[in-house]
Parts: C-alpha cells; sequence; structure tokens
C-alpha cells in the first residue's frame, strides 16, 4: 500500500501500469503511467547531466506546467533535490539562489528566459522545456523505467527559498521520507480517496503547493490538476473542469476569489476542501456560505519544526492546537518565558496583546532538517535546544493558539516571504533617502503589508517613478505605506527603533503616503483613509495587531 511507503520514489514507481488519468493541464492530459514514465525519463538523462561529484540539485524556474511535479518525481528516482526558485527574484537575487543551492542543472522555459539574461552561472546546463531541443534531450530515455532502490528517506528532495532578517538566502531542507510522511498524514486527515482531484493553483516554489497538495495525492493515487499562475476569475471554471474535490491555499487567494461576481451556479461543483493558511475568519465563513465548501486552516513551515492542527472545537479566528509530539509555547524572545494567556472581551477582541502576543516556539523533538549551507540561520532557527519559528502568536486558556503576524523584520505578503533588509537596500538608492526602515504592519485580511520610514526628502511621483526602475525590486515589495521623518527614530544603543516604528504603523505622528488597493499612485494618507482602514481590520478582528 501506498501509506507503507517510506520515500516519494517509492509512490513515484507505484503510478508505473495505473492508466488512469492522473495530470491534467489546460488541454492536455497524462495518465499515472505516464507521469511515472515522463519522471524515469528525465531520472535518467539528469543522472549524465550531473558532473561527477557535484551536489544532485537541479534548479526548477517553471510556472505550474506538467515539467514542475516531473522534475521533482524525477530529481527523487535520481536521488537529487530539487530547488524551486522564484520567478518574483530580480537580478542579483535571483542569480545568489541559484549559485546558493549548487545547481547544475536548471531547468526553465522560454516565458521566464529574459529573468535570467546574463544570469546564468558559468558550468550550469539551462533546459528550456518547451523547446525541440529539451525533447530531443529527452528522447534517448523513452523507454526508461522508474527504480526507486537508490532513493532513501534521508535524502534531500526540496530545497525551498525562505527569507530571514539579514536578506540571506535560507533554502530549506525536506528529505524524501519527510515529504512522504506529510502526504501520509494528510491522506489520513481529510481522507484522501484515489478518485479525487487535487487542484494545484497555488505556485509549486512554495512548500505548499507541493507538501499539502502534490505529496498527499501521489501517496493516495489521486489526480493532480495544474493551474499555470493563480486566477481568480479562473479557479471555478478550473475546478468544475477538472472534477476537483481539494484545492490548497496561500495568503490572499480566498480574499480574491471572494471578489469575483457572484453567480447562481457558485455551488455546482464537486470541491468539498480547501486547505491552508491566512484565508482569515471572516472570508473563510464567506467562502463556505457562497460555495459550499469548508476551508481548513492549518499551520506548519516548510522547515517542518512546527504544526498546529484544527480540530473539532477550535474556535473562530484560531488555528488550532499543538500537533501530537510538539511542545508548543509562545514565548517572550527576551525572557525565554511563557507569555501569559490571551484574554478576550465578550465580542472575541483581545485585552492583552501587548503581555499575550510571543514568538512560537517548539520546545520539543521536531523534523526541522536544516537549511542548505547556511549554519548561521541552523543555529538563529535552534536556540537554547529550542526551534524558533519566527512567528507571533497568543493562547487562549484552552491551549488553542492565535496567529498574529512575523517576528522581527521578517515579511510575509500575499503569501511571499521577504526580508526587510533587502528591500532596505533597494529603497536606500533613492536620491532623497538618508535612512531607511522597512517592517512589516498587518494586513487587514491575512499576513503583511510593507512599510517604509524614510528620513530625507519624499517626492511621491519621483518615488514612483524609482520604483519600477529597481532591476532587483520583486513583485510584492514596493511599500504600500511610506512614513517621512526628519530624523530616524534610534535606541539607547544607536539602533533603528524597529519595535516603535512596528506599533505605530501608519497611525503616527508623521506625515505618511500610500498606495491604496487598485491605486497605482501615492498619495496622503489622511484622517478618513485612516478610519476607513481601522475600521476593515476591526470587521475582520485584526484590529488589536495593530499595537503589536
Amino acid at each position: 500500500m501506498e501509506s507503507t511507503r517510506r520515500t516519494i520514489a517509492e509512490l513515484v514507481a507505484a503510478r508505473w501500469g495505473d492508466h488512469r488519468p492522473g495530470l491534467w493541464f489546460e488541454d492536455r492530459v497524462l495518465s499515472h503511467h505516464e507521469t511515472a514514465a515522463g519522471a524515469a525519463a528525465r531520472a535518467a538523462l539528469l543522472a549524465e547531466l550531473l558532473p561527477p561529484g557535484a551536489e544532485p540539485h537541479v534548479g526548477v524556474l517553471l510556472d505550474n506546467t506538467p515539467e514542475y511535479p516531473l522534475w521533482i518525481a524525477a530529481a527523487a528516482l535520481a536521488g537529487a533535490a530539487v530547488a524551486g526558485i522564484n520567478p518574483t527574484r530580480r537580478g542579483p537575487e535571483l542569480a545568489r539562489d541559484i549559485l546558493h543551492t549548487d545547481c547544475r542543472v536548471l531547468v526553465t522555459e522560454r516565458i521566464h528566459l529574459p529573468l535570467l539574461d546574463g544570469l546564468v552561472p558559468p558550468g550550469v546546463r539551462l533546459l528550456v522545456t518547451d523547446t525541440a531541443a529539451y525533447e530531443d534531450l529527452l528522447a534517448p530515455y523513452a523507454d526508461a523505467k522508474p527504480d526507486p532502490a537508490r532513493a532513501t528517506p534521508e535524502d534531500r528532495l526540496l530545497l525551498y527559498f525562505t527569507s530571514g532578517s539579514t536578506g540571506a538566502p535560507k533554502a530549506a531542507i525536506c528529505s524524501q521520507g519527510r515529504l512522504a510522511a506529510a502526504g501520509r498524514s494528510l491522506v489520513d486527515h481529510f481522507g484522501v480517496r484515489p478518485d479525487d482531484v487535487h487542484y494545484v493553483c497555488m505556485p509549486m516554489f512554495h512548500g505548499n503547493a507541493v507538501i499539502a497538495d502534490w505529496a498527499p495525492a501521489l501517496t493516495a493515487g489521486a489526480g493532480v490538476a495544474l493551474r499555470r499562475r493563480f486566477s481568480a476569475s479562473g479557479f471555478l471554471d478550473d475546478v468544475r473542469a477538472y472534477g476537483a474535490t481539494y484545492f490548497t491555499y496561500v495568503g490572499r487567494a480566498v480574499q480574491y476569489i471572494l471578489a469575483t461576481e457572484p453567480r447562481p451556479d457558485d455551488r455546482d461543483h464537486v470541491l468539498r476542501l480547501g486547505f491552508g493558511t491566512e484565508a482569515g475568519t471572516v472570508d473563510a465563513a464567506a467562502f463556505e456560505e457562497r460555495f459550499g465548501v469548508r476551508l481548513v486552516e492549518g499551520y506548519g513551515s516548510s522547515e517542518g519544526g512546527a504544526a498546529i492542527q484544527r480540530t473539532p472545537g477550535t474556535p473562530a479566528g484560531a488555528i488550532g492546537r499543538a500537533a501530537p509530539g510538539d511542545d508548543l509555547a509562545v514565548v517572550d524572545p527576551e525572557t525565554r518565558t511563557e507569555c501569559p494567556r490571551a484574554d478576550f472581551t465578550a465580542e472575541g477582541r483581545l485585552l492583552n496583546g501587548a503581555e499575550a502576543i510571543g514568538e512560537l516556539v517548539n520546545r520539543g523533538p521536531n523534523p526541522f532538517e536544516g537549511y542548505w549551507a547556511n549554519p548561521e540561520a541552523d543555529a538563529a532557527r535552534q536556540r537554547d535546544g529550542w526551534y524558533w519559528t519566527g512567528d507571533l502568536f497568543y493562547r487562549d486558556a484552552d491551549g488553542f493558539l492565535y496567529f498574529a503576524g512575523r517576528a522581527d523584520d521578517r515579511l510575509r505578503v500575499d503569501s511571499e516571504n521577504l526580508a526587510a533588509a533587502m528591500i532596505e537596500n533597494i529603497l536606500a538608492r533613492y536620491e532623497g533617502a538618508d535612512a531607511v526602515a522597512v517592517y512589516a504592519v498587518p494586513d487587514p485580511v491575512a499576513g503583511d503589508q510593507v512599510m517604509a520610514t524614510l528620513a530625507g526628502t519624499f517626492d511621491p511621483l519621483a518615488f514612483d517613478a524609482f520604483l519600477p526602475a529597481q532591476p532587483d525590486l520583486g513583485t510584492k515589495m514596493a511599500p504600500r505605506f511610506v512614513r517621512v521623518v526628519e530624523r530616524m527614530p534610534v535606541t539607547a544603543t544607536n539602533k533603528i527603533h524597529r519595535v516603535r516604528l512596528r506599533r505605530e504603523g501608519f497611525q503616527c505622528p508623521d506625515p505618511v503616503w500610500w498606495r491604496p488597493p487598485g491605486e497605482s499612485a501615492y498619495r496622503r494618507l489622511d484622517a478618513e483613509d485612516v478610519a476607513g482602514l481601522v475600521a476593515e481590520y476591526r470587521v475582520r478582528g485584526r484590529e488589536e495587531l495593530l499595537a503589536r
């Protein structure tokens, strides 16, 4: 049985001879057998392309095309690892991702070639999947069969980038054994069946799509339907066309779907479950009301150091309780002591956020497998024998955990983890900037928004022109809010007073410029704007996060 298999390679090989439809993409359909055969061919090609003694790492810079899961499966068969290369990165940062993960093979497609212009390091073999040359390379291996014998549960399989406070790349390691175990766990938890179809619309360079969507489908022998890039307007049509029964989401995807025009046939589908993070209680309820689909909020990271499971009886707004075996605590990072439990009003508003909100840590054994070639990041994540998540939480009297944002100067914007230092380095090029600080302010729905404080002179028109001219400014790095000060606030040790900046947010005594949603230019934030924003946070139950 698939549930007893301990490697992804074994699960891939188990699909050999299964001629049911297994992979849908646009107008293409591959059987489970064809996907196993395709993985075997690519594994054989990879064995030829990797230089002797090189790290068996393959960079994959693709949209959600069939080539993505085929290359993950191929890497599993070959005992290799896939480094998910994020197409929202730019310039030197993109090149550094490839270099840092020691990729000797880089798989991409023609649409992404402009991103790589002049960036592919010497010694890296570039494969462009939608070309005749690529098909010619694969042709000699068409008869290859999947052989899982060389794979072990300890083999690295995924290297997924996260961002830390220094801006240095961190590639979280996920082994075959951990990914297979995650697939088994979700199959058991959600009752995934072989006749299910998992709709993968989140990008596969993120752990969410692979760990929470593709892996349980592979484990159960279920089908997978791919969407090249997430589309709110195309979501329901895809769900119907593919007969999708399950999907995953991150960030504001659910809100984007809800923003589409309601239709009389919104419940005409077989979709039964969505699993993800950061939908928000209000939008999760609205999604179920409109589409008849239950959303299950969970918490976990590509690092695997901590997990929270939603169980029956979880209060509205809570993520859930610690997973079995996890010794989770909400800790004050300064004192290393547990924060007091949260107190709420009768309406459910948090009363003691300043004391109750702390960093979530796992004090027990955990499956964190480290970061690739980054001992400093390993040490920062595992301190005092504990695993520090870098995420802020609070906990109620019954032990239920509530997500409260990102710790330090890490930001999570629309499902993307960003490093403040990286954005600061870019904004520091602005001619009027004497000093820049970048930090997170909570998003009204989920995650964070980018806010910058700029000491110096600020011209909104010049700043508007400056941002798109920066080649390494990612698509989600532009500040939503810009606070302008004469002098940067500092601590007694002359460091930027980030805690104060975050706490004051956009409700501060200094001028603030902002880009409202849907607008392309910065304008002055006025009292009416602030009142409207605060009201939106209040409606969504996140007002208390404004003063964290």
